[in-house]
């Protein structure tokens, strides 16, 4: 059987929808909330940032909306960078994607999946330790790579169907959290408490004067993680049908969804969980806290059960996701050439994904023994490298991701592309994309301006710079392909 040349068009606008809150909703919407009141306490801007993250987000999306239907390619920013500003652009993407964004990124979820996993298993047995100890944690998470990495190499269509399952009862368990404090007013759910509209006051700071636009700024980088994989529509644009249409569509729809459902949870955590008091948390997600005030034992294990699946439909979208940059990456001589190839029975990029599912779990393997290894002066364990890895990669992500909604000027210039048929235009051109960018770029900003944040952003400048190393001397193959 000949390998098939170019990925099929199989995903509809209802699975790509799925696919982008699939892969955005992971741990960021039970565990942010406590950062964000660390910031601003008053309500009312605890959650205009959430709604203000969200709109931005979306006002990036409508201008990556159309790049990605004008170039409808597999591998989306690559792609997009590529044309736009030359290949090294284009390999910084993938570089700040794989190592960071994907890898790192599924590798820390994977083992988020396992612990929650392992609190549901302590709640179900009424047993006080750990039912699953450090290790057999440890390969759970390996586990859950592996066979969800099978299932994005065997199918494309397989995979986004799975996907669409596990997005509707991710979202619908986090629809649960939102209405569990309209259920403890309407029922005995065994709760220490009851929602107290009360901790909404006062909901707006008395005195405008004292708000720091540095803190607002710091919520927002704290926001910009719940919402990250908004992109991810964009790497499936060569296969998802009619893209000048669906792909906008795809958008919209997931991040209308993701702003509504983050709102409404946020006014659930309030309702049961005193800003001052979600400050005290520590490593306690707010969800966690929340259905344990409202539902008790049994709060505690739909909170758990949420995040778990939450986790668990990240890890599968991602692994089905990030792939599509590596297979593109090979197409255009930045990477292996046995990594772009085609599986000629699923029509999968099947060799990026198990490269990347390796990967994975490897990193799994090595920080769990990394953790298990090294102490710091006081005998505790030390930071988890997935933790410092996911901190200094926003930085870089939000720079590149900036640049990405950028192309949409450039395109709008550049032949061939100028001239092209656009049967969807971003709304509100130049504004909108320009609102976005800079806004991205003042968070950028006040965390290179910041002491809590400078570190972090440094080093996410330095990954970025080992990057362009390894394109120099990736550089003469790609050279010699184009030529």
């Amino acid at each position: 059987m000949t390998p098939p040349t170019r990925l099929a068009r199989i995903i509809g606008p209802w699975t790509a929808g799925a696919i982008l809150v699939g892969c955005v909703i992971g741990t960021g919407v039970f565990k942010k909330a406590s950062a964000v009141a660390g910031q601003l306490p008053e309500p009312g801007l605890a959650l205009s940032v959430w709604i203000v993250v969200g709109l931005l987000t979306l006002f990036g999306a409508l201008a990556l909306a159309e790049v990605a239907a004008l170039i409808p390619e597999s591998g989306g920013n690559l792609i997009f960078l590529h044309k736009a500003y030359g290949p090294i652009f284009g390999f910084l993407w993938a570089w700040v994607e794989f190592w960071f964004l994907r890898c790192a990124s599924i590798a820390a979820l994977a083992v988020i999946f396992s612990e929650s996993l392992n609190d549901v298993l302590r709640l179900l047995s009424q047993h006080e330790g750990d039912v699953l100890t450090f290790w057999p944690r440890q390969i759970t998470s390996v586990l859950l790579v592996l066979g969800l990495g099978v299932l994005s190499a065997l199918g494309t269509k397989q995979g986004a169907r799975f996907q669409v399952i596990v997005t509707a009862v991710k979202v619908a368990s986090i629809v649960m959290i939102a209405l569990l404090p309209l259920l403890a007013w309407l029922l005995p759910l065994g709760g220490e408490t009851a929602p107290n509209p009360a901790n909404f006051r006062p909901f707006w700071p008395s005195n405008w004067g004292t708000v720091s636009l540095a803190a607002y700024a710091t919520a927002m980088v704290a926001v910009l993680w719940p919402y990250n994989g908004w992109t991810n529509i964009a790497p499936l644009a060569g296969e998802i049908r009619d893209p000048q249409k669906n792909v906008p569509r795809a958008f919209v729809g997931g991040l209308v969804l993701l702003i509504t459902v983050y709102l409404a949870v946020n006014v659930s955590y309030y309702l049961a969980v005193p800003a001052a008091e979600m400050t005290g948390l520590g490593t306690t997600p707010v969800s966690t806290e929340v259905c344990r005030r409202l539902a008790g034992p049994a709060g505690l294990l739909l909170a758990s059960a949420a995040l778990m699946l939450s986790v668990f439909g990240s890890v599968g979208g991602n692994l089905l996701v990030g792939p599509r940059s590596v297979f593109a990456l090979s197409r255009q001589k930045l990477a292996p050439a046995w990594l772009g190839a085609i599986h000629p029975r699923y029509g999968t990029p099947f060799r990026a994904a198990l490269f990347m599912m390796f990967v994975t779990a490897g990193l799994i393997l090595a920080v769990a023994l990394y953790t298990q290894t090294t102490t710091g002066a006081d005998g505790r364990a030390l930071k988890s490298s997935f933790d410092l890895l996911t901190d200094f990669v926003v930085f870089g992500a939000t720079l590149l991701e900036t640049l990405a909604v950028a192309t949409v000027y450039v395109f709008r210039k550049k032949p061939p592309y100028a001239t092209m048929e656009r049967r969807y235009r971003c709304p509100g051109y130049p504004v909108v994309p320009a609102v976005y960018i800079l806004a991205m770029l003042g968070v950028l900003g006040n965390m290179l301006l910041t002491a809590e944040s400078r570190t972090t952003a440094l080093v996410g400048l330095g990954l970025i710079a080992l990057g362009v190393v390894a394109y120099r001397w990736v550089r003469p193959a790609h050279s010699a392909a184009e030529s």
